[in-house]
């Protein structure tokens, strides 16, 4: 069963992902560059999230989109397990959000060109003023009414379990007071480890555990170390325990 899974990889679903991101890349491109970058940011990538773990023949599993209230802004904070997080966020999360992203995937064909149309957050760490620049994005970002996604470990991990947590995301959200929603995925190092040398994607569940918010209590030093503790603790209690 492996083998044909593999053939259809091959066969089937790579040409059709490759078609779909073309063509989402460009309606989210020039949609943005027309008009309504909210709308065009968001809802072509989700079809486009949505359907790729179809065609992958993934199942999904979404557990704690009740603990989301409408129209609210917030700092979504996810462990990293793998490269279809952002697939299972996109597709799944179900709320319109910026990333906030590696300044390295401006680079990707298609891909980078529309992320940056459509207002997406590339994190620059090139000096002082760099980093500035980007955590000024994020403020006017979340002071407008849009909610951001942030992986605070940095980057995917190497053995399915979380690495440390950086303190901008927590930082941000101190700052305009707003509440961090932790966030929990599994199944995604299973289905294509960071450290397989050939990229077979593996049939396994994925699941998006959407925590209860931490709310800001106080202000300054002591609410992010709080904010990024129990974000952390949150988002560990959710993971398999094989990866805890």
């Amino acid at each position: 069963m492996k083998y044909i899974y593999r053939v259809y990889q091959i066969v089937v679903a790579l040409p059709i992902i490759i078609i779909l991101t073309i063509l989402t890349s460009i309606t989210t491109s020039i949609g943005c560059t027309l008009g309504n970058g909210h709308f065009w940011g968001y809802y072509p990538p989700v079809i486009w999230s949505t359907l790729v773990l179809k065609v992958l023949l993934l199942p999904v599993e979404v557990v704690g989109r009740e603990n989301l209230t409408h129209g609210e802004s917030y700092v979504f904070v996810s462990n990293h397990q793998g490269a279809f997080d952002i697939f299972l966020i996109f597709g799944h999360l179900r709320r319109n959000f910026k990333w906030m992203m590696k300044r390295q995937l401006r680079s990707i064909p298609f891909v980078g060109y529309a992320c940056e149309k459509s207002h997406q957050i590339f994190v620059d760490k090139r000096g002082p003023s760099k980093i500035k620049e980007t955590y000024d994005k994020a403020r006017v970002t979340l002071r407008g009414g849009m909610s951001v996604v942030v992986f605070p470990e940095g980057s995917r991990t190497y053995n399915g379990r979380m690495g440390t947590f950086k303190r901008g995301a927590f930082m941000l959200a101190d700052e305009l007071q707003l509440p961090v929603v932790p966030l929990t995925i599994n199944g995604s190092f299973d289905v294509m480890p960071r450290t397989s040398k050939w990229y077979w994607v593996h049939r396994r569940k994925l699941t998006l555990t959407i925590h209860k918010p931490i709310r800001p209590v106080t202000q300054g030093a002591e609410n992010i170390s709080r904010l990024m503790e129990e974000s952390y603790e949150a988002i560990h209690s959710g993971l398999n325990k094989k990866y805890q």
